[in-house]
């Protein structure tokens, strides 16, 4: 037994996040102590495959040297600077490195902490870019069902999972929803649906119910990740886009998981070819080995608050971490190890294979559909009668005493493994799944 175990007192103070916390302190605990490559080791010694890249973040594997040493090295160097009027040159030289790899015209970047933060300050940057070009009624923004974008006030207004809105009052008024994207007739498809891309002309209805001038911008996640993972129908993204541009209104891609590879490409909007006016990303930005996150906007938004503001604080806004030191240099060597690997390209080579692998559960025990794009994949489940999410989280935790480590949200299992993983150890979380499938009821 490790001698890192909490003791009972020590487990009381962390109140766990989305976590059943009376569940989890009172039984058998599920501890990480190390990670390295595909695996973590649990607390009691044991070898633990990461299907999950942590929780969609760790894109690059663990404990990767180059960036171990960069954190290392820029901690014992300068461990903080403000960027409130004085900056330090990393902030400058990872935004620019950043900037390299992201597409279209999104070359401007403001730099936030998190996902969520991400998420907040692209809805701010959207609401102030109208207000700058002289369209300050144009407040309204467009969410969808079943979406996440974090957790902060403006990510949960937009968003659409029940449970993370209803027990935090009214939320952000001028919020609308489009309908989510999953539909029965796509059950079991491989990749891009081939249904449903007609559902983005429900952003035609809200314009006629709240007008145009009256809507700033539409956010949506190029793959809907935390809820289940939906993958868009095929055209559905590139009429959305037309859609916004139609309406003068800004399209918002969250691309804090389909960011730094999952998909194949750099980005989802790289795949998807098509342009967002706004991007958000974190996660894979660090290999979550610092928190991070960022917002890319396009120069059209960057230089009309360069040029409209009538203020010398362009855009009132920011975050005492923005640009930590520490933050950069882990970001500027996880930009290297991508590019030194060649991850992405790694991605879209192993996704076939992939694919093939996590649909051969199919015909596995309680097995309702399964999703993939990239490697990401969706394996949802018939919930248990009277007790949703309880089948799920049962073969949750036979996969991590049988030394997998998966997540689930619902009834639907979720995996995005780290891209530098192997064909042996897809088969193995495979076929760990298939037991636990089998042995639960």
């Amino acid at each position: 037994m490790d001698d890192r175990l909490p003791s009972p007192d020590a487990m009381q103070s962390f109140w766990m996040p989305f976590t059943p916390n009376r569940a989890f302190k009172s039984g058998r605990h599920k501890l990480l102590v190390e990670a390295d490559g595909m695996f973590y080791k649990s607390h009691d010694g044991r070898e633990i495959l990461d299907a999950t890249s942590g929780l969609w973040c760790s894109n690059a594997g663990h404990n990767r040297p180059k960036i171990t040493a960069a954190i290392q090295k820029q901690a014992a160097t300068m461990d903080f600077a403000p960027t409130f009027n004085i900056a330090h040159p990393l902030a400058f030289e990872f935004t620019h490195k950043l900037s390299g790899i992201l597409p279209y015209d999104l070359k401007k970047i403001f730099l936030t902490n998190s996902g969520s933060e991400a998420a907040d300050t692209a809805l701010k940057i959207a609401l102030a870019y109208h207000r700058m070009r002289g369209q300050g009624a144009k407040t309204r923004l467009i969410g969808r069902e079943r979406a996440y974008h974090g957790t902060g006030f403006g990510g949960i207004s937009v968003g659409g999972l029940v449970k993370n809105r209803m027990s935090f009052g009214t939320l952000l008024t001028g919020v609308d929803h489009l309908p989510h994207t999953h539909l029965p007739e796509n059950v079991f498809t491989k990749g891009e649906p081939e249904h449903g891309a007609d559902l983005a002309d429900a952003l035609e209805r809200i314009v006629a119910l709240h007008d145009a001038s009256t809507i700033a911008a539409v956010i949506v996640e190029p793959v809907a990740g935390s809820t289940g993972v939906l993958i868009p129908p095929k055209g559905y993204l590139k009429r959305l886009r037309e859609l916004c541009d139609k309406h003068d209104i800004l399209l918002i891609f969250d691309e804090v998981i389909t960011g730094f590879g999952r998909l194949g490409a750099a980005f989802g909007a790289d795949y998807f070819g098509v342009r967002p006016d706004l991007l958000c990303m974190a996660k894979g930005i660090t290999n979550a080995t610092v928190p991070m996150g960022a917002v890319a906007v396009s120069n059209r938004i960057y230089d009309t608050f360069m040029q409209a503001s009538d203020t010398p604080i362009e855009l009132f806004h920011g975050y005492t971490y923005s640009g930590h030191p520490l933050a950069c240099a882990a970001g500027i060597a996880t930009l290297e190890t991508y590019e030194d690997e060649g991850l992405f390209a790694r991605a879209a080579d192993m996704a076939p294979y992939w694919q093939d692998a996590v649909h051969s559960l199919r015909d596995a025990r309680h097995v309702i559909d399964i999703r993939n794009l990239g490697l990401v994949a969706g394996i949802e489940l018939q919930p248990r009668e009277g007790a949703a999410t309880a089948r799920a989280l049962e073969v949750f935790d036979r996969c991590f005493d049988d030394g997998l480590l998966i997540r689930v949200t619902g009834d639907i299992i979720a995996m995005s493994p780290p891209l530098i993983v192997e064909k042996p150890q897809i088969d193995r979380m495979i076929e760990t799944i298939r037991y636990a499938l089998a042995v639960t009821e």
